[in-house]
């Protein structure tokens, strides 16, 4: 089969578009990306190719160029992906001050049709509409920044845990018993029975810190919530930390200089000035009991029993834009895991990292008594033999310990002043969407 495009051959790129500068004018490179825009000025024709890292403008004159190379060049289309080799010159008006004069060019890929919408414009069409062509969507300039902060706070994140001996793990994803109890899980077919997609690593990084003592893990976490906001989603990506010898506190001044790590990395980049955002500043995040915000809230009239939970909409004229703790929370409303406190049963060593009205992490000191263990289970109504395997640790003696979980999505789009996860996340997963 004939096929009507270009191969590539031996053709292989020599610079990103963030590699040619003025001080390149006169030099031959090759390029690729995809067409971005294309005018068509009579003998003159501008191509803009955008790469990963920018655009590069290539000018074509007819007179300047063969034949064949030129009648190619007039059946380019945008979003089509082109190589082109060719002499870098100086040129005011276009990205970077250089143009690219063409000596040859490939068609790579050919672009059919038209997209539904243009990238480019001010008004987009919804989310979901965005999202059932997500790969080409994510091509828009905003998708772009979104996606290069989510890599730096991934980066900053990896980056503390190494400097700090943090041990990176990888826990299973299918698994055959509630990780929090309660019933928002995916059920699965394992061979020839049930099993589920993990709601939380949370049991196997208990256990793993018996071996290695500080653990950290970045990985899918996955919850049958029938929430449908802008903050939900089914399948999330969830940040993991747990460490033997330490309590809730140290925990909570971890997860804070990870957060802090994660600031000046970003300031490093500057690339919160493209959301027009202002460098964050370094600061000590605020600490709030449960009973104070509980207090906060009735005062403003936004009734709340002790033991009831605290949810975003109590807290939508919360006058906190930056983190913040909230801690000592009743513990018949934390996990079986959670170790109350011991001067206060009806209080529990834990914590919730928020960000406005959104929780971002919530963690605490572990039980690792298997007497108080098994009280919890009780209290809690869950079956024991579902949790043997974790269960049976307990008697071989697990140290003191504690830790979290952090959303990703909700600490990327609290950054960025997102207000839908969607919009963080490469291909979403909710309760109305399985594809692309």
């Amino acid at each position: 089969m004939i096929e009507d495009i270009d191969s590539l051959d031996n053709w292989r790129r020599t610079a990103y578009s963030k590699d040619i500068t003025t001080a390149n004018s006169g030099e031959e490179v090759i390029v690729f990306g995809w067409v971005a825009s294309y005018r068509d000025q009579g003998n003159l024709i501008f191509i803009i190719i955008n790469d990963r890292y920018g655009s590069i403008q290539i000018t074509v004159k007819k007179n300047e160029i063969k034949d064949e190379i030129y009648q190619k060049v007039n059946n380019i289309k945008e979003q089509a992906s082109i190589g082109v080799k060719g002499v870098v010159k100086l040129a005011k008006k276009a990205p970077n001050e250089i143009e690219i004069v063409p000596i040859d060019l490939k068609i790579l890929s050919k672009s059919e049709k038209t997209l539904p919408f243009n990238i480019f414009a001010k008004t987009l069409p919804s989310i979901d509409k965005r999202l059932d062509i997500r790969a080409f969507d994510l091509r828009r300039t905003r998708a772009q920044n979104i996606f290069n902060v989510r890599e730096i706070v991934i980066k900053a994140i990896r980056e503390y845990y190494n400097n700090t001996d943090y041990r990176e793990i990888n826990t299973p994803k299918i698994i055959s018993s509630a990780t929090e109890g309660g019933a928002a899980l995916f059920p699965i077919l394992y061979y020839n029975r049930e099993a589920f997609l993990t709601q939380s690593p949370q049991l196997y990084k208990e256990q793993l810190i018996v071996a290695f003592e500080k653990v950290f893990e970045i990985g899918s976490a996955f919850r049958a919530e029938q929430s449908r906001t802008l903050s939900h989603l089914s399948e999330f990506i969830s940040v993991d930390v747990e460490e033997a010898y330490v309590n809730y506190i140290d925990i909570m001044n971890t997860i804070e200089k990870m957060i802090n790590n994660i600031i000046t990395r970003l300031n490093e980049s500057n690339i919160l000035e493209k959301f027009q955002i202002e460098k964050k500043q370094i600061k000590k995040f605020k600490t709030y009991t449960y009973k104070e915000i509980l207090n906060l809230l009735n005062k403003r009239g936004v009734e709340k029993e002790w033991g009831e939970d605290i949810t975003s909409k109590d807290l939508k004229d919360f006058n906190e834009e930056e983190f913040y703790f909230i801690i000592d929370w009743p513990t018949a409303s934390k996990p079986f895991y959670i170790k109350p406190n011991k001067d206060n049963q009806e209080l529990s060593e834990s914590f919730d990292l928020m960000f406005g009205n959104k929780e971002l992490a919530s963690g605490g000191t572990r039980i690792s008594s298997k007497k108080l263990l098994l009280e919890r289970f009780k209290e809690k109504k869950l079956k024991t033999k579902a949790f043997e395997s974790h269960i049976k640790m307990f008697d071989y003696g697990v140290p003191p310990h504690a830790g979290f979980g952090l959303g990703l999505e909700r600490l990327v789009m609290s950054i960025i002043k997102e207000e839908n996860v969607r919009e963080v996340t490469f291909f979403p997963r909710d309760q109305r969407r399985l594809t692309p």
